[in-house]
């Protein structure tokens, strides 16, 4: 069982920054592909980012060179540093966890889901 508890959300104007934070219960933190998702009002749950228990990262093309993962397994812990935000960024991001990361892009196939944390980009 892990729970997951996201932080770092708020208001910022375009152009800005937000570094969202998800904290990790359990001892096989380390286990796991970690994820981003975000969904905006009326749409879709749509996958952000993600990164292997190695290290390796994914992200989707709408915020390749903006956001940026990484994870400290020693704090179970994993981030998404968000630069040059934009109105379009403007969604609830939810931090989950998927064992197998099999297709990362796939909210369905996520095991474990944080309560999410909102993210507003003003223009």
């Amino acid at each position: 069982q892990v729970q997951l508890v996201e932080s770092g959300g708020g208001l910022v104007q375009a152009g800005g920054s937000l570094r969202l934070s998800c904290a990790a219960s359990g001892r096989t933190f380390s286990r796991f592909t970690m994820g981003w998702f975000r969904q905006a009002p009326g749409k879709e749950r749509e996958f952000v980012a993600a990164i292997r228990s190695g290290g390796t990262t994914y992200y989707a093309d709408s915020v390749k060179g903006r956001f940026t993962i990484s994870r400290d397994n020693a704090k179970n812990t994993v981030a998404l540093q968000m630069n040059g935000l934009k109105p379009d960024d403007t969604a609830v991001y939810y931090c989950a966890a998927d064992l197998w990361g099999t297709r990362l892009q796939v909210a369905a196939d996520y095991d474990y889901w944080g309560q999410g944390t909102q993210v507003t980009v003003s223009s």
